[in-house]
C-alpha cells in the first residue's frame, strides 16, 4: 500500500508545482537592481563613437533606458511606439548592445530615432551590468540615477498606458512613489 501511495503524493506536489508556474508571467522578470543605482558605465555614443556619457552624465530627469539591437526582430515591433513616445516628449536613452555600429545607424536611419542619446556596449560588459537577459528591455530610471521598473519584453501601448506611464508620470511631478 505505501508502495501506491509515496508515487501518488510525489506525483501530486509535483501537479502543484507546475499548475503554480504556469499562473506566472513569464514577461515579468525580476530584477535585483529594482530600488539601486544604475551601474556605473562610461560607455561611447553611437553617433560619436569618440564621444562618451557616463551613469552621472544622465541624471537630472527621469528617463526611459532602452537596451536595443538591430539583430532584434522584437526590436522593431517596438520601435514605433518608441517614436511615439519620444514626440509625446518621453526622455528615452538607448543602449545598443553586441551590434555592427553601420546596423544601428541604419535602424535609426530608417525608422527614426527616439532617443535622447544612443549608448554603444560593443562587448556586451554593460548588458550584463543591468541583467539583461534579451532584447528589448526597458528600465524606468529616476531623476537620481536609481532604476524604478524593469519591463522585458517589447513595450505595448497596454504596458504603457497601464504600468509604465504612471509610474513615469509620478517621477516628472515628484509624487511619492507606492
Amino acid at each position: 500500500m505505501k508502495r501506491f501511495i509515496l508515487p501518488f503524493v510525489f506525483l501530486a506536489g509535483l501537479v502543484t508545482l507546475l499548475a503554480a508556474g504556469l499562473g506566472l508571467n513569464p514577461r515579468e522578470v525580476p530584477s535585483p537592481l529594482i530600488g539601486k543605482p544604475v551601474p556605473e558605465f562610461t560607455l561611447p555614443t553611437l553617433a560619436d563613437p569618440e564621444f562618451r556619457v557616463s551613469d552621472r552624465d544622465l541624471k537630472g530627469q527621469p528617463y526611459l533606458f532602452n537596451v536595443w539591437a538591430s539583430w532584434c526582430p522584437t526590436c522593431y515591433q517596438e520601435h514605433p511606439l518608441l517614436m511615439q513616445l519620444a514626440e509625446r516628449g518621453v526622455n528615452i536613452v538607448g543602449l545598443n548592445i553586441e551590434d555592427e555600429r553601420a546596423d544601428a545607424i541604419a535602424v535609426l536611419e530608417k525608422g527614426g530615432d527616439p532617443y535622447r542619446v544612443v549608448l554603444v556596449d560593443y562587448d556586451g560588459r554593460s548588458r550584463i551590468d543591468w541583467g539583461v537577459i534579451a532584447t528589448p528591455e526597458t528600465f524606468l530610471v529616476d531623476a537620481n540615477g536609481v532604476i524604478q521598473y524593469k519591463h522585458t519584453g517589447a513595450i505595448t501601448w497596454q504596458d504603457w498606458a497601464e504600468v509604465i506611464a504612471p509610474k513615469y508620470q509620478q517621477l516628472l511631478t515628484g509624487a511619492p512613489r507606492g
